[in-house]
């Protein structure tokens, strides 16, 4: 996995747009079928690009099926309660609220 760090001199500024390569995460056959079974695929299609990468990543990164599960549980939970991510409290505006 790639990242391109943010330039140093930049940090803590209030940044509009922030530029990170990672690799895309393919969406397994599994999440999408419990987005669906939720009725949460839409939601999850109008989060932005990182998280929905992030998400995959993180749920299909787990070595056992227990955790895999458990992540993709929280997932499914928040986005049914929205404004989180990852545990973390989310303004929908696309960063999470710590980096504003």
């Amino acid at each position: 996995m790639t990242n391109t760090p943010i330039d140093a001199s930049r940090r803590g500024q209030h940044h509009t747009h922030m530029t990170l390569k990672r690799d895309i995460q393919p969406m397994p056959d599994f999440v999408r079928r419990a987005l669906d079974a939720e009725g949460l695929a839409a939601l999850y299609d109008a989060r932005p690009p990182y998280q929905r990468n992030d998400y995959i990543g993180w749920i299909t990164g787990a070595k056992r099926e227990e955790t895999r599960r458990k992540r993709l549980a929280q997932m499914l939970d928040e986005l049914k309660r929205g404004g989180v991510y990852m545990n973390m409290k989310w303004n929908g505006r696309g960063r999470p609220s710590y980096l504003e």
